[in-house]
């Protein structure tokens, strides 16, 4: 039974609720379950608590609906926000406290027709590791990137959707470059916003009231005799040229640009008017990323998937296959999955991917250059996974559904 549910059963009188005590205790089984997010939105009834587990919404408890703006406005005086500003987007942050299990929060508060709704983002910096080699990344994936990292200049590039691991694995390629290089290496950062603080680096928070954006600190930055930069996110055109030009004059740059697939990366700098000549000279990388969930260990066991889904695993495999899956236990709340792990794929830059991306060929092209440059695709690794019982091909199916067809 979880701190919520104790709470609210013993109460001998519902309406004696304490708000605080109610969300601490909300906070708290969001954090020991280990999840990401906490979401609280008014319902037609109730108000529904959902908590994001391995990526995934699983309801947490329903309350009272005329709680709503007790609870939003405790929540408001938590992080500071303006507790009778009811029609409007806020955000803000609350420090961690022994209150609600020690973690760092990040609220967004959001009007809608049936009161506000809430999420709470949960940074738990006790348990997160930037150890690069902890990160689960595929053998070949994490000897590319080492060598990549230990390159003096270029741009390294990272891409996935949101919360698929990009900013952890980026903190865990300044960590790599900050234990080989130690007090010798000069790494800047420009960030929105910055997440963790990493020691030795030096790390800057952009601030658009103020007019301090990505291009203007990365112009500025360009003063500092940094080594490596690294850049929170390639959002316009301004920022990928100055981008691309440090690449170019002797520093290491890494960076992140949503697109819809590693390869894809290219198309979408290009159309920020970056000409290809100098993608294909700047760019010695790109990383593509993925979060999947692992079956849990407690409770695994053999299983045949049925048959529709049998189809996406090579018959050849099936023999020595070791399909697994949970069925449910405490120890995963029932979901039959425990933890998640990083997918991955690299694309390293050789002269038959130049070649290619100075053709400006389509993005299908350069990914098929890839592959037969030696590419291991998402879908590729993740079906290994599946056949070491790793993770379920439902899962993999979940998370690359639009690579899969």
């Amino acid at each position: 039974m979880n701190h919520t549910t104790r709470y609210l059963q013993s109460l001998a009188d519902p309406a004696a609720i304490e708000v605080a005590r109610l969300v601490n205790s909300l906070i708290l089984d969001a954090t020991e379950a280990g999840a990401s997010d906490i979401h609280i939105e008014p319902w037609e009834s109730t108000i529904v608590v959902r908590v994001r587990l391995g990526g995934v919404l699983q309801e947490l408890v329903h309350l009272p609906l005329d709680l709503i703006e007790k609870i939003a406005a405790r929540i408001k005086v938590m992080a500071n926000l303006v507790s009778y500003l009811t029609d409007l987007p806020q955000d803000g942050h609350v420090a961690a406290s022994p209150e609600f299990g020690n973690v760092e929060l990040r609220i967004s508060v959001f009007p809608t027709s049936r009161g506000e709704k809430i999420v709470i983002r949960i940074f738990d910096t006790r348990n997160r590791s930037f150890n690069i080699a902890d990160l689960g990344f595929e053998e070949d994936t994490l000897r590319h990137l080492v060598r990549l990292l230990s390159r003096p200049n270029g741009l390294i590039l990272f891409t996935g959707p949101t919360g698929s691991g990009k900013t952890t694995a980026i903190y865990a390629a300044l960590t790599h470059l900050v234990s080989q290089h130690g007090p010798t290496i000069s790494i800047s950062t420009v960030e929105d916003p910055v997440e963790f603080n990493l020691p030795m680096v030096s790390q800057a928070q952009i601030n658009l009231a103020k007019e301090f954006t990505y291009a203007k600190a990365l112009r500025s930055l360009m003063r500092q005799d940094p080594q490596v930069i690294m850049i929170g996110e390639i959002r316009d055109a301004e920022t990928a040229s100055i981008a691309v030009q440090a690449g170019l004059t002797g520093h290491l740059v890494i960076s992140t640009v949503h697109a819809g697939s590693t390869a894809g990366i290219f198309a979408r700098l290009i159309h920020m008017d970056i000409e290809p000549f100098l993608l294909a000279s700047a760019v010695a990388g790109v990383l593509g990323l993925r979060l999947i969930r692992n079956v849990c260990p407690h409770c695994a066991e053999p299983y045949q998937p049925e048959a529709s889904l049998l189809k996406y695993i090579p018959a050849d495999a099936l023999g020595s296959a070791q399909l697994r899956r949970g069925r449910g236990c405490e120890h995963c709340l029932g979901t039959g999955y425990f933890g998640r792990s990083a997918l991955t794929e690299i694309l390293v830059m050789d002269d038959a991917m130049r070649d290619a991306v100075m053709q400006k060929l389509p993005t299908r092209a350069l990914q098929q250059t890839a592959i037969e440059r030696g590419m291991n695709t998402l879908w590729q690794n993740g079906l290994r996974r599946v056949l070491k019982g790793e993770t379920t091909i439902d899962e993999i199916l979940r998370v690359l559904a639009a690579d899969a067809f």
